[in-house]
């Protein structure tokens, strides 16, 4: 085991996987098995194994000689990076190619290990399986598009309903259309006609996996100025999307702002993905277009959690190890949470299940900026907090926990990040500027440790008076300084508030 810095949770081992697909080879080394995977690398190649296939029937021969070349690359990283163990899937092109058995077998001997060739009705179960694990909760229809197939389910929770599996990947799309945008339209309305589970996603969301998909979302957030260049769980529109498409599916995306940032190995498959959605949205009426950044693999490493770990919120278990990592002390981090949710229900302050939830993340995010200095401790917070890898988080909630510890460091009046502002809701921005208020109040009374929180308690003193009563034992803490704060609290909730000592002084702050 390769000795891990404490930048890294030291009870984690290292996994890798690499996914075979019909266009791309990609190797993920993964921190551990968790409820939120952590990447540790990244590393992936345009093969184009599927290319041609359709009129061959057979891998691509160069390509199949670049993979062996890389495979030997990808076995050498996964051991330098510490991997205990390899997981290797390989999807539409190797089960269907008639080399596809002789490849693998190749593939195993460089690779060391065995290698498992997902069924379609596989690949479409750790599809939706990817989606489940990273939503809060999903509803709708996944599509997962490769380069040789789309898999179509239907979820809702943590229920997989029914799942198809069509040959509409990119490259086998363009090799069946022959290059013609009109046919692989025909191609694709023909074979949607047969997933007759779309139905029954009409006003559901439609959630979106796979690179291709993935490189024209980041064309949208390119066009419509779209401040936050975090992928999964963007929204598109249904009327956005459908301009956007239009546009893309006249292969007319060299016009289209962003593209230079798209692989040029990529760009010329972005018009049959977009024909694709099309062609799923007139047939489905989805009420708005989700992306997913998870998909097969992320699947995969949800079915290898126990029940329990699945079941864990993945947007706290992420928070959580942020807190280990980055926080003075995690058990106050843990104590902010109750005594925020006590001083919520004080203040007679409604929280929505979400709502609840954002509040316990940013209660755990609070402190990860301590580091910095105190002049940019807000914005460094806001940063690291906005462009996270979270999973189970929409981005208005996102912004909510950036916007929660930009406020707590630098004033709950603060105008800065206009643009992650703009992403939150009015009702996110209120809560946010309360939350905020409560930890710059409690923060100058514990000193960022554990111990005190559990002893503060918030009493109705009558007349609409409500008091910060700290116990006798800490008199010490009362002061202007938390007075004051607890002043901009009370412009906040636009409540009168007092800080008191048990059985002595009181300060009126409003």
């Amino acid at each position: 085991m390769i000795s891990a810095s404490q930048g890294r949770l030291q009870d984690r081992r290292p996994l890798s996987i690499i996914d075979i697909g019909s266009n791309s080879i990609r190797l993920v080394i993964y921190e551990g098995l968790a409820r939120s995977p952590t990447l540790l690398f990244n590393e992936k190649m345009l093969a184009g194994l599927g290319r041609g296939i359709v009129s061959t029937g057979k891998l691509d021969p160069e390509a199949v000689t670049r993979s062996m070349e890389e495979f030997r690359r990808f076995r050498a990283l996964s051991d330098q990076a510490g991997a205990e163990r390899m997981y290797v899937l390989a999807t539409a092109a190797a089960r269907e190619a008639v080399n596809g058995p002789d490849f693998i077998h190749r593939a195993e001997d460089v690779l060391k290990t065995e290698i498992q060739v997902l069924s379609g009705r596989e690949e479409a179960h750790y599809s939706a399986l990817g989606v489940i694990s990273g939503f809060h909760p999903a509803n709708g229809i996944a599509g997962d598009l490769g380069g040789g197939s789309l898999e179509l389910i239907d979820i809702d929770g943590e229920t997989i309903g029914d799942g198809i599996t069509l040959p509409l990947g990119g490259l086998r799309l363009q090799d069946m259309a022959k290059n013609s945008l009109t046919q692989a339209a025909r191609i694709t309305r023909e074979q949607l006609a047969r997933a007759k589970l779309l139905k029954g996603g009409q006003g559901r969301a439609f959630y979106t996996v796979g690179g291709t998909w993935r490189n024209l979302a980041r064309l949208h957030m390119e066009m419509t100025n779209y401040p936050l260049g975090v992928m999964h769980h963007y929204e598109i529109g249904i009327e956005s999307a459908a301009n956007f498409l239009r546009q893309v599916a006249k292969a007319e995306i060299d016009k289209i702002k962003g593209i230079e940032g798209i692989s040029k190995n990529r760009r010329s498959l972005l018009p049959y993905g977009a024909i694709v959605l099309q062609e799923i949205m007139a047939a489905m009426q989805p009420s708005k277009i989700i992306v997913s950044a998870l998909g097969v693999r992320e699947g995969f490493l949800y079915s290898l959690l126990d029940k329990a770990e699945q079941k864990a919120d993945p947007l706290i278990s992420a928070a959580e190890e942020l807190a280990r990592l980055r926080s003075r002390s995690v058990d106050h981090a843990h104590e902010l949470v109750e005594w925020t949710g006590k001083a919520f229900a004080a203040f007679g302050i409604d929280e929505t299940r979400d709502e609840a939830r954002y509040r316990h993340a940013a209660c755990l995010l609070a402190d990860i900026g301590w580091r910095a200095h105190p002049e940019y401790r807000g914005k460094q917070s806001l940063n690291i907090i906005a462009h996270a890898s979270f999973i189970g988080v929409d981005h208005p909630g996102r912004a909510f926990l950036a916007l929660v510890s930009l406020f707590r460091h630098e004033g709950v009046f603060n105008e800065a990040a206009p643009e992650i502002r703009g992403l939150a809701t009015p009702r996110y921005l209120e809560r946010a500027r309360v939350l905020a208020a409560l930890l710059r109040v409690v923060y100058l009374l514990t000193a960022a440790m554990p111990g005190v929180m559990p002893r503060l308690k918030w009493e109705n003193r009558g007349n609409g008076v409500l008091a910060l009563v700290l116990p006798a034992a800490l008199a010490d803490l009362y002061g202007e300084r938390p007075a004051g704060r607890l002043a901009q609290l009370a412009r906040v909730t636009n409540r009168r508030l007092v800080l008191a000592v048990e059985g002595g002084p009181s300060m009126s702050v409003k």
